[in-house]
């Protein structure tokens, strides 16, 4: 047989018919499309609600801390407030136990120890006063006796200044009335006399004696 009887009996193919689509596929295809956007989309509001989710728990969180730190200043508070009052309670009633312990100490100085006429009603007022200021400090009850200190207008209120050779200037010469404190707390100033120093430097230097 010769070539041209085969290329004769070879079928000859229509390039223009398309293949055949399968439409189950594209379906298919189309359905999985729509499935991964919508997941896509879920995912993002899923992603959004742990973020809004986060944040209020950080918000709370904060809250929280602040309410903390509140409560602990309230009890802070509460605890100084408590410890003031225990402090200063005894403030009124210490001032009126002061004129008593002057009393007790003027009656001292006004008797004598060697003399056999007063000397028991020395001694016993001693004793009575020692037991008595014992008493008090364990209150938090403490006197300023500033002799032969620096005047100090914080503690000391001056009634007068003398010129001194034996004290040097602005020094107290002399305690008219012992002051206390109560607790750290000035209850009463020391009523001092200031030494203005030599009489030669007195017109020098002066205080303020209503300090």
């Amino acid at each position: 047989m010769s070539n041209e009887s085969n290329k004769a009996q070879e079928p000859q193919i229509d390039n223009n018919i398309a293949p055949e689509v399968d439409t189950e596929v594209v379906e298919d295809a189309a359905n999985l499309m729509d499935e991964l956007t919508q997941a896509n989309f879920r995912i993002e509001e899923l992603e959004q609600a742990l973020a809004a989710a986060e944040a209020k728990v950080e918000e709370q969180k904060d809250s929280v801390i602040r309410a903390a730190a509140e409560v602990d200043n309230v009890r802070r508070r509460a605890a100084m407030d408590v410890e003031k009052a225990h402090k200063f309670a005894l403030e009124k009633f210490a001032n009126e136990l002061l004129p008593v312990i002057d009393n007790m100490e003027r009656a001292l100085q006004g008797t004598n120890a060697e003399d056999e006429t007063t000397k028991a009603i020395y001694e016993g007022v001693e004793l009575t006063l020692k037991s008595f200021t014992t008493a008090v400090e364990k209150f938090g009850l403490s006197p300023l006796n500033p002799q032969g200190e620096a005047f100090n207008p914080d503690h000391h209120q001056a009634i007068g200044m003398q010129p001194s050779d034996d004290f040097p200037a602005n020094t107290v010469m002399m305690v008219m009335q012992k002051g206390y404190i109560l607790n750290d707390r000035l209850l009463r100033p020391a009523m001092v006399m200031v030494s203005q120093g030599s009489a030669d430097s007195a017109d020098t230097g002066s205080i303020d004696t209503q300090a």
